[in-house]
This record gives structure tokens, C-alpha cells and sequence, in this order.
């Protein structure tokens, strides 16, 4: 399809990460853009701001009425339902409908593509990457699934010629995509309800790195069974991070590099994941021939992503951090990070379940994992796009936990709970609507101090 021809761009389902920053792009490059979605949040209200019409009523009245078929194209999230009315209203009229993944191959094939894959740390590495290619003067367009902080946009540039892209494994989107530079940051099982185990997650993963031809332009941690150029931190790869340490609360470190020894880097997000989601970023701006001295300079002016380990709170006696962590993994990585920079303090988790078939195929490493807080306040399962499970509920998550000190509370019993702990040190955790709650907890909680 031509996107040149298109003049309306209508989507059901505007207001998600990855949905918005294609809004924006849209609305960028001079088409009229319109939506729908279930809830009005902050990002509904951002777009609303730049000037695009969203509705919250699943209503084909109040789809615009000079959009036509000839020149409208419609772009729809996975987590809407077969039975949305607008969704069928432009189905059954033969509008061009597609998939957000689907549009994004569409932009990105003409271009010099970046594809940051894995299913932890995409978001990261992908913002770091913009930011890194958009500070060193490159013609770029990056699509990110967070609000950067330094941007306060998931859409940073307007280049033509290079785009950044989050290559997204959920409903093997990514294959749509045409990577010349891509990495994998890590395989691990999720999405079973899509993909069923994690042989099938894992061939999908491969299926992607085979669409990256020449493999010294695809990058991987040591531990994927992939054949690339390896990035590491205090290991032996091909790009190698060491002599780490912490000065001033933030890492201070040498890299390796096939042809050179770059010293002295600095970059200031906490955690050892967060230190390998800057290196990744390093290696392929890097190779694609972006000056040391440009991405030295990029990695210390980086602010960090909303909603990634982002500091509502940074008091002496009280520190209040937020994160989108909602897998195991990214659980424990939020469990390092906080430990690392505040060893011997209380720390109080907040964590919201997302997915009833996630926390359901996870139960045991989710108790595990939030067993190592000190204290836990859980909430009840966010169910996005799914009915309820029986048996599956927060009650029965809670219930392994070896950890004595935990609750699990409704929404409104949540800010005074929270304001019941004597912990110094409080971060809420997860990818539902908890988002929501992050300016009204930090309220309370200055009021509080």
C-alpha cells in the first residue's frame, strides 16, 4: 500500500504505547488523525493536545464522517475484540485494516531499519539507540514503546532515511519488520498464551535473527543460542563492558570494542540490566559508524524512560520509584537495582499482575521473586485483553510468597496502606493501570513527609 495516498489514518486502540508513538508519527507527516480507545489516560490526553480527536464510547457515530474508504487507513491494537463495533464497521466496509506491527514494516522497509528485540529491555535499548542516533545529527525516526524522558514523547525525530523500531514478539509481530542492524537482548518465556511453550517463543526468536542476513550486524547476549556479534558486562564478547563502578550514583565504565578501548563512559540509570541495555545500544550505533565522542556524550544526557525505574521520590529519608516491570525477570532486575543503591534500607513493593495467563504460567518465580522485598503490597490482577481464570487470582499468587510481611488490597485501600509502612524506600511495580496511580501515590506521600 502507498501511504502517500492515504489522507486519514484512524486508530481503535490510540491510546497504547506502541499505537500512540504511530499516531504522533501520522499526525507529524500531515495526515488527519482520529481514534478510539476503552479509557481516557495521560497519553489519550497528550494526543488530544497535539490536536487529534479521540472518543471513549465504542459508538460508529462518532467515527469522522468524511473518512472513506479510498483514502483512510485503519490500524487496530491486538488486545481489541472481535466484536468491537467500529472494528466491524470498517471490515465490512472493506477499509484497508492492519495490525500496528503491520504499518510499522510498511514505514520501516524503505529505510535503513534499527529492530531492538527481546523480551526484556526493548524499550530501553531502543530509546538509548534513538537518543544516541538523534544527538549525533542522523537523519532518524524512532518508535518507541516508552515516553523518554528527555523527549517527553515515545516518537523522537522526523527523519526519512533511519528508523528505530521496538521489535515486538508478542503475536510474532516482529516478523513484519525489515532489520539491516538488530539485536536480541534475551529470550526468555512469556506470551504463552500466544506462543504455548517456550520452544515456540524461542523459534520465533530465531525466525527474526534469520531475517538479519549479513549475522555482524546482529546482536546478542552470550547466553542465546544465536549466532551473532556478543555483548557482555564484565565477560568476555565482542563488546565487552568493565571496570565498572559506581561514582556520584551513577556507573562509570570502560568498553571493549572490536577495533578500540573507549574509557570513562557514564550513564546513570541504576541496575546491572539497565548497564547491558546501554552497551547493546553502544555496540550498534557503533557499528553503524556513529562517532565514540558522539555516543559518549549521548549516554551521559540520557534521562531515563517514564514508568523504567523512573524516581518519583529521591529524599533523603524517602525514595519513591516507579517501574513497568511485569515478569519475573524484569521483577528481579527492579530487586538488583534497588539493593545495589540503597543496601540495609526497608523496601516496600507494590506490584500489580498483569495478565491472568501470565501470572498463571509464572506463579512460582512471580512469588519468588517478590518474596526478596521486604515488604509487599499486591493488588488484583489486571486482565487487559482476557476473561478471568479460575483459581487464578492475586489471593492464590500471595499464597506462595514466603515472604511474612504481605497484603493484598483493593484500589481504594491502596495510598493509605502504603502510608501505614515505615519503609524508606517504596516502588510500584507493574504493566496495568498502577501507571494510574503513580501522581495521587506521590502526592500522599509528599504530604506525608
Amino acid at each position: 500500500m502507498n501511504l502517500n495516498q492515504i489522507h486519514n489514518v484512524y486508530f481503535i486502540g490510540i491510546g497504547g504505547i506502541g499505537m500512540s508513538a504511530l499516531a504522533r508519527y501520522f499526525k507529524a507527516i500531515g495526515k488527519n488523525v482520529s481514534g478510539y480507545d476503552k479509557t481516557e489516560t495521560e497519553l489519550t490526553k497528550e494526543l488530544q493536545s497535539i490536536g487529534i480527536s479521540i472518543h471513549f464510547e465504542d459508538n460508529i457515530d462518532l467515527i469522522p464522517s468524511d473518512f472513506y474508504t479510498e483514502n483512510t487507513l485503519v490500524i487496530i491494537t491486538p488486545a481489541v475484540p472481535i466484536h468491537h463495533s467500529e472494528w466491524n464497521y470498517f471490515l465490512e466496509r472493506a477499509f484497508v485494516v492492519k495490525k500496528r506491527a503491520e504499518v510499522l514494516g510498511i514505514i520501516t522497509k524503505d529505510t535503513f531499519c534499527f529492530a531492538v528485540a527481546g523480551t526484556h529491555g526493548k524499550t530501553t535499548t531502543s530509546s538509548i539507540l534513538g537518543h544516541i542516533l538523534y544527538e549525533s545529527g542522523a537523519d532518524v525516526t524512532s518508535f518507541l514503546g516508552g515516553i523518554v524522558e528527555n523527549y517527553n514523547s515515545n516518537l523522537i525525530g522526523n527523519g526519512k532515511t533511519i528508523t528505530v523500531v521496538e521489535a515486538d514478539e508478542f503475536d510474532r509481530s516482529f516478523l513484519h519488520l525489515h532489520p539491516n542492524i538488530a539485536c536480541i537482548t534475551s529470550m526468555d518465556a512469556d506470551h504463552l498464551d500466544i506462543y504455548g511453550d517456550s520452544a515456540a517463543i524461542e523459534a520465533s526468536f530465531v525466525e527474526f535473527a534469520n531475517k538479519v542476513e549479513d549475522k555482524s550486524k546482529l546482536f546478542i547476549t552470550k547466553d542465546l543460542p544465536l549466532e551473532g556479534i556478543t555483548v557482555a558486562v564484565n565477560e568476555d564478547a565482542n563488546f565487552k563492558a568493565f571496570n565498572v563502578r559506581i561514582e556520584n550514583s551513577q556507573y562509570v565504565f570502560d568498553v571493549q570494542t572490536p577495533t578500540e578501548t573507549i574509557q570513562n563512559l557514564q550513564f546513570a540509570l541504576p541496575g546491572k540490566h539497565n548497564l547491558m541495555n546501554a552497551l547493546m545500544a553502544l555496540a550498534m550505533a557503533k557499528t553503524f559508524g556513529t562517532p565514540t565522542q558522539a555516543i559518549a556524550k549521548a549516554l551521559l544526557s540520557f534521562k531515563g524512560i517514564k514508568r523504567r525505574f523512573s524516581y518519583q521520590i529521591k529524599e533523603e529519608n524517602l525514595v519513591y520509584i516507579d517501574d513497568y516491570a511485569h515478569h519475573p525477570t524484569e521483577i528481579n532486575a527492579v530487586h538488583q537495582a534497588v539493593t545495589e543503591l540503597y543496601p540495609n534500607q526497608k523496601v516496600l513493593a507494590i506490584f500489580q499482575p498483569h495478565l491472568f495467563s501470565r501470572t498463571k504460567d509464572f506463579a512460582d518465580d512471580f512469588a519468588k521473586s517478590l518474596s526478596a522485598f521486604d515488604e509487599v503490597i499486591l493488588l488484583d490482577i489486571y486482565p487487559a485483553r482476557e476473561l478471568p481464570m479460575e483459581g487464578i487470582t492475586s489471593a492464590w499468587l500471595m499464597d506462595k510468597m514466603t515472604n511474612n510481611h504481605k497484603k493484598l488490597v483493593s484500589k481504594s485501600d491502596l495510598i493509605p496502606t502504603i502510608l501505614q509502612s515505615d519503609a524508606k524506600i517504596i516502588v510500584t511495580i507493574g504493566a496495568g493501570d498502577i501507571g494510574e496511580f503513580v501522581k495521587p501515590i506521590k502526592k500522599a506521600l509528599n504530604e506525608k513527609v
